[in-house]
């Protein structure tokens, strides 16, 4: 028998999470996750995957987002999946803390990808001359944007990844390209343009399934409406619409942004310069939705932004 008093096996934390492994044995994990309130989390089925998957709430309250609407979860709810067949997102009201279970075990797998990715985002962010949690932002107006759309909670999820990436290419930009703070000559804007491949190739080396699907719409996501963007120079449908959102949320973040060259636009000139490209750059249904945030991205953009 082991005992760990007040102590786990393991814990990792990241932005609005924080997991303890609490014991395993026997292919058999069971898992403290606290939820700070507004973070997100995702069941999602895997290839080959067979595990049961339960959890538990402990304390405070959490939305599943059903196909039929939300459900609200609170203290002393349980969820059961053997296997999991579908994505399901959960969102915490509050903070919740939850204790989860799964008869294959993941926290290490799990631990390590997360690591990684939070690592070569923290790495983007550096080099590319933003202030803090760049990718963070594109994440969560993207899914906000997701949602006004209807994606499903699959699309959803990989959105979610892609969008926390789009940049992941440019750990292979040279940073005198990438802080240039003057006009790229067109050599250098060759180079730069390589980052939405690198990025794909970067998620497909991972040889995880839902990082290559999320690599797919990284490569895309400076493509253009009219067919002038880059690298395969797609237009109107042939780009997918996660990367169209992330085009559109990409472009608003990087103006109203501070960087360490220079001050960031005010919230409504961006949203005027998204409107001006509606059809051009921006798929105008992307651009729609967007704008039809407007009033709640101007009232929590000091928290979003």
């Amino acid at each position: 028998m082991k005992i760990y008093k007040r102590n786990s096996i393991s814990k990792i934390s990241m932005k609005g999470m924080e997991l303890s492994l609490l014991a395993s044995g026997d292919g058999t994990e069971v898992i403290l996750h606290k939820l700070y309130k507004g973070a997100r989390w995702a069941m999602a089925p895997e290839d080959d995957w067979t595990a049961l998957e339960h959890f538990t709430i402990l304390s405070g309250e959490l939305i599943y987002l059903s196909p039929d609407g939300e459900i609200l979860l609170e203290a002393g709810d349980s969820v059961n999946a053997c296997p999991v067949t579908e994505h399901s997102i959960f969102i915490a009201k509050t903070d919740v803390d939850f204790l989860y279970v799964t008869s294959q075990p993941q926290f290490h797998f799990y631990s390590n990808a997360v690591t990684d990715m939070m690592d070569l985002a923290l790495q983007v962010e550096q080099k590319d001359g933003y202030t803090a949690d760049h990718c963070e932002r594109i994440k969560e107006l993207s899914m906000m944007v997701g949602n006004v759309l209807g994606l499903s909670s699959n699309e959803i999820y990989i959105l979610n990844l892609a969008a926390f990436l789009h940049d992941v290419g440019k750990v292979k930009v040279p940073e005198k390209i990438l802080n240039k703070p003057s006009k790229l000559t067109d050599e250098e804007y060759e180079i730069m343009k390589k980052h939405t491949t690198w990025g794909k190739e970067i998620l497909n080396e991972t040889n995880f399934v839902d990082l290559i699907k999320a690599g797919e719409i990284v490569e895309q996501h400076h493509e253009r409406f009219d067919g002038k963007g880059y690298p395969k120079n797609l237009k109107g449908e042939e780009i997918s619409i996660e990367a169209a959102i992330i085009s559109v949320v990409d472009a608003f973040d990087a103006m109203t942004s501070d960087r360490v060259y220079r001050k960031g636009l005010d919230i409504n000139i961006a949203f005027e310069e998204i409107e001006n490209n509606k059809g051009t750059m921006f798929n105008p249904e992307v651009v729609d939705a967007f704008l039809s945030l407007r009033d709640k991205l101007s009232v929590e953009k000091e928290v979003i932004l």
